[in-house]
């Protein structure tokens, strides 16, 4: 058993490696950046509290996005925030603006804007994809089908 100094190294280490994909991934959904760092300090707390072991950083990374994801879509479900408008919170901090076509993602439906982040910003196969999302890889690929065809529409994209 790691003494407690080895052990807050290595969540420091963690946290310094995936604080800013964590970030990115709170912000996705919560669209302002008080609300994406308040659950940042969430997902890591929950981090913290855990102990997780990770087989290696990649799986590391998964487990990190999963839960900030789930933390996210917990607190969008609250009653206070029903009520609030999506358009109020159109801007976009300025790291993210480098991506043009990150704004388009963000507007997809939160199952679809999860497999195209997992997919093409973090790299991760369908079949990966699955596994974090605990759903059926058909499933993944159906999502990622539609979450294309409605970014091409979204950009004025003509034909089928």
């Amino acid at each position: 058993m790691p003494t407690k100094q080895a052990a807050n190294k290595e969540f420091m280490e963690i946290y310094r490696r995936q604080v800013d994909t964590v970030y990115r991934i709170c912000y996705s959904f919560m669209k302002n950046p008080a609300d994406a760092e308040d659950l940042v300090q969430e997902t890591f707390l929950k981090l913290l509290s855990m102990e997780k072991q990770f087989e290696n950083e990649r799986h590391e990374r998964a487990w990190l996005i999963v839960t900030a994801s789930n933390l996210c879509k917990d607190s969008l479900r609250k009653w206070w925030r029903k009520n609030e408008d999506i358009d109020d919170y159109d801007h976009i901090p300025a790291n993210q603006q480098e991506d043009s076509m990150l704004s388009y993602i963000l507007a997809l439906p939160a199952e679809y804007k999860d497999a195209v982040y997992l997919y093409y910003y973090e790299g991760y196969t369908t079949g990966e994809i699955a596994k974090l999302c605990r759903t059926r890889e058909s499933t993944v690929r159906s999502r990622l089908s539609r979450a294309r065809k409605q970014l091409k529409t979204m950009m004025g994209g003509g034909g089928k």
